[in-house]
């Protein structure tokens, strides 16, 4: 950890149905003098938050505006749909859209799959949020379709859920300002990525100090009579006249 870094804290945004705290685990035990805060943040909203300046990076769900923000998807998820526990779809493992064609089917404003068509019937009402409409379907009004994630998120005792094969699924990424790429934000897509804390993929570390050479003592040359040789500009003892 460099000194800029001490007293700092990395800001990091993630939108419902998003859980980060196996990846913030990680950073809290490499990264102990760098504490984590976390912002939640409704998806709508995510990327403008992001571009204000106030979170370092966020989970978000694409599709997004890329525009000066990087962008690395993380993974799929399935999408189910809600329904009261004694609704009809329950009795199936799980659906398809044209399984739905005759249901009223909400579509919140906060919705985060991307359809190319919407499934079902228009409901009565488009609800400002996923919560809101969940409460509508807990009234037996109509049917919700979103992310597993969400589903699980929204657990009601008196609703379940099942998947629907061919729907389109949201996927969740991990994006961060282009221009406020910092050694922090590196670090933490180095966990988001699985890599080691010694990975060569991170952050260099600082080179260690080369010590210095040793000198080494020459050994002397024996010849091959197996005495040692006489050093060069030294002569050899000759015999005494007697």
């Amino acid at each position: 950890m460099t000194d800029e870094e001490t007293g700092r804290m990395f800001r990091l945004a993630y939108v419902p149905g998003v859980t980060p705290a196996k990846w913030v685990n990680v950073w809290t035990e490499r990264m102990p003098g760098v504490p984590v805060t976390l912002v939640a943040v409704p998806a709508a909203e995510a990327v403008g938050l992001l571009r204000n300046g106030d979170a370092d990076a966020g989970f978000v769900r694409l599709p997004v505006d890329r525009d000066g923000l990087s962008v690395i998807p993380l993974y799929v998820e399935t999408t189910v749909v809600m329904v009261p526990k004694d609704h009809a779809v329950t009795a199936a493992d799980e659906v398809t859209i044209a399984d739905l064609a005759d249901e009223e089917v909400f579509h919140p404003l906060d919705d985060t799959v991307e359809w190319t068509a919407r499934p079902g019937l228009p409901a009565f009402t488009r609800p400002a949020t996923t919560a809101d409409a969940v409460e509508l379907v807990a009234a037996g009004t109509g049917l919700l379709l979103v992310p597993l994630s969400l589903a699980r998120l929204h657990h009601r005792r008196d609703l379940t859920y099942r998947p629907v094969s061919d729907a389109p699924q949201s996927q969740v990424a991990l994006a961060w300002p282009t221009d406020a790429t910092t050694d922090l934000v590196e670090d933490f897509i180095g966990i988001v990525r699985g890599r080691t804390a010694n990975s060569s993929r991170g952050r260099t570390p600082a080179s260690p100090a080369k010590k210095p050479a040793q000198r080494q003592a020459q050994k002397p040359v024996q010849n091959g009579s197996g005495r040692r040789a006489v050093p060069a500009g030294r002569k050899k003892k000759g015999h005494r006249p007697r």
